[in-house]
């Protein structure tokens, strides 16, 4: 990107989220270092409901992933993965992962003071996200010699059909066993119905957090949603999570009221698809600000919002909701998806991230940029390189062509 630069606006609430989030991982350290509390691995999108439900604290390696990519540290530790045989061209949050346990070093603890991550009773995944977060645990599974659960999602899905919904929901229900016996506890559906409903309620906030972004000026940026989208994803079924989108609600439509924008004299108002370059947020924020330009949307942030959780069944809603991501879908979902996000955040050009270990959040493989722009007329770049590994990321090739459309769609009449 370019060298023009400008300030970023700092959002408030972002001392309330860091509060809440340390109180999170405080919690998690501690049940993991006294047997407290029983601990669940989740993965991002996995039925953490369910496990709450019976009473676990739920620990998202994901979420470690993403500040193993924000702190840069990942390219360092990526090889110490590699060295013990996985190959670097996997899944970076895997490697990095990986690669930090097997080096014995952690972002928690100059975060959090935690010497490593929380050690789990259970493993427990699903495959909607990614084929690799089966082998990401076990992985952990062999290190540990705990057991390890999965939910196996289809994937390519253009309409949730009975069968594949039916199929899932025994998927979940078949967990149950195991979980009453590693946790001790008999499975209580009243209490499922209240995590899920919590839920749920998050996910209304949040999706208002990132509806806001239709004002112009938008008073948030992708780059702020990469950071207050924590609580949604490890803190979902836990009523903190709700009350801190409640205070972020409401300062965000002060900025609106007050006519403040998250970038200065806002122009253009890009989409973000794909991952975030975590080792560059800031970076890039400032870049786009720069342009006066504001990223006022995103696939990456809007793969927390979980409409099919206000089913009455927690089971099928769980289902609906995990099968229903823009990831699991066909790409004539995904086409028509984004047709609909760029008329209602008037969007005027599209950012493809090609992220080059994550070939499942990367949409622009197949064609999908060409047709859009055939169909809807958005111009579009390709920006190369890694949600983590930022050997695989080149600034100047970014800046270039980011600078590019910023032009291209200046030189359009208005």
């Amino acid at each position: 990107m370019s060298d023009q630069k400008s300030a970023i606006k700092k959002i408030r609430a972002t001392g309330k989220m860091r509060e809440i989030m340390g109180e999170y991982f405080v919690e998690l350290d501690q049940a993991s270092r006294t047997g407290s509390e029983k601990i669940a691995w989740c993965t991002s999108v996995g039925p953490a409901e369910l496990l709450r439900s019976f009473g676990f604290l739920v620990y998202f390696p994901e979420n470690h992933g993403a500040l193993l990519g924000s702190s840069r540290m990942a390219a360092d530790l990526i090889p110490a993965a590699t060295a013990a045989g996985y190959s670097p061209e996997i899944c970076s949050y895997l490697t990095s992962d990986v690669g930090s346990y097997l080096s014995k070093t952690t972002p928690l603890t100059k975060a959090f003071g935690m010497e490593t991550v929380p050690k789990p009773d259970v493993l427990v995944y699903n495959t909607n996200q990614c084929r690799d977060v089966q082998d990401w645990f076990a992985f952990y599974q062999r290190e540990w010699d705990v057991p390890m659960l999965g939910i196996q999602t289809p994937r390519s899905v253009d309409e949730l059909d009975a069968a594949i919904v039916d199929g899932l929901i025994q998927q979940h229900k078949d967990l149950i066993p195991q979980l009453e016996e590693i946790s001790g506890r008999k499975f209580d559906i009243d209490r499922l119905r209240e995590v899920v409903a919590s839920s749920y309620r998050c996910t209304l906030l949040w999706r208002q957090v990132l509806r806001l972004a239709e004002h112009r000026p938008s008073p948030i940026t992708f780059f702020d949603g990469t950071i207050h989208m924590g609580p949604a994803v490890v803190l979902r079924g836990d009523e903190r999570a709700e009350r801190y989108y409640e205070v972020l609600v409401t300062e965000l439509e002060e900025r609106i009221a007050e006519g403040v924008g998250a970038v200065d004299d806002e122009k253009l108002r890009f989409y973000w698809e794909g991952m975030p370059v975590w080792g560059k947020l800031r970076d890039n924020a400032e870049q786009f600000a720069g342009h006066k330009a504001c990223v006022v949307a995103s696939t990456y942030c809007n793969s927390w919002i979980f409409e099919a959780l206000e089913c009455q069944d927690p089971f099928e809603g769980m289902a609906r909701a995990y099968t229903e991501l823009f990831i699991v879908r066909s790409e004539e979902f995904k086409q028509s998806y984004m047709e609909g996000m760029v008329r209602d955040y008037a969007i005027d050009g599209i950012i493809f991230h090609d992220a080059k270990t994550c070939p499942n959040n990367s949409n622009n493989r197949y064609g999908l940029p060409q047709r859009l722009r055939e169909k809807i007329g958005t111009p579009f770049v390709v920006i190369d390189g890694d949600l983590n590994d930022l050997r695989l990321y080149s600034e100047e090739q970014a800046r270039t062509q980011f600078e590019a459309l910023v032009e291209q769609l200046q030189e359009q009449p208005a």
